[in-house]
């Protein structure tokens, strides 16, 4: 389970990887600003945090500032300060003015007096941010495995979508996010959950697909001419065989 990028790159230039199911279709992530700054507009000349240059969240910046009419490298600057985490202590010794922060971490400098001014959900509002890869060889010579492990993931994300299941989920998540802080897993869970991250059955939205492709064309990751090919990376029928079996 990773973002698809590499497959499609990878599918349209006849090799082996295929997309068979979705596991995240919105980008559960805010623009964490430096307690001074107020808006999105407060960010001309300023100095953004983005672990790319040319993908991922220097994207999803870009995106989401140019709806205030800041365009990249005019109005602002992006400073490369890696993952996260990396980020966030970038932004606490001042470094950089400003970072994209996924849930929970960006709760985490929201309580510690720092500014959520953008969801980048609202501007991004559907992707395939992160699905289920496989090696098509592999996939044919092992279906029965493949349908199972999905129709498993299927019934995993009704138990993490349903709030009464928090029993079960909420120690997992706060586990691999945030181990000293059970309220601020909690409350990323629910911005999570909320959003609808987690798709029902694991569907592929069409448009989810496409947005992930518009955003490689736009990364130069991916040649326009090639946008209809791509389309094709993902393989249905694994996931189409999985929802006719699930309990």
């Amino acid at each position: 389970m990773t973002p698809p990028e590499g497959a499609v790159a990878d599918f349209v230039n006849g090799g082996e990887l295929r997309i068979v199911a979705a596991n995240a279709v919105r980008l559960p992530m805010s623009l964490v600003a430096r307690p001074e700054i107020a808006t999105l507009a407060d960010l001309r000349g300023k100095r953004i945090g983005t672990s790319s240059l040319t993908e991922g969240t220097a994207i999803y910046t870009q995106i989401v500032l140019a709806s205030q009419g800041l365009h990249y490298p005019a109005d602002y600057e992006f400073v490369l300060a890696g993952i996260h985490t990396k980020r966030w202590e970038a932004l606490q010794a001042g470094q950089v003015d400003c970072a994209p922060q996924p849930a929970p971490w960006n709760f985490l400098a929201e309580d510690q007096g720092y500014k959520l001014i953008g969801e980048v959900n609202e501007f991004i509002p559907e992707i395939l941010f992160t699905a289920v890869i496989g090696r098509s060889s592999w996939l044919q010579a092992n279906r029965d495995v493949v349908i199972r492990f999905i129709n498993a993931l299927i019934k995993a994300h009704a138990i993490t979508n349903e709030p009464a299941r928090q029993d079960v989920t909420l120690p997992i998540f706060q586990r691999i996010t945030t181990p000293e802080s059970s309220t601020l897993a909690n409350r990323a869970l629910g911005y999570m959950r909320d959003m609808g991250m987690w798709p029902d059955k694991l569907a592929v939205p069409a448009n989810a697909l496409r947005t992930t492709i518009d955003l490689m064309i736009r990364a130069h990751l991916l040649d326009e001419a090639l946008r209809s090919q791509a389309l094709h990376a993902f393989d249905a029928s694994y996931l189409d065989a999985a929802c006719t079996t699930v309990g």
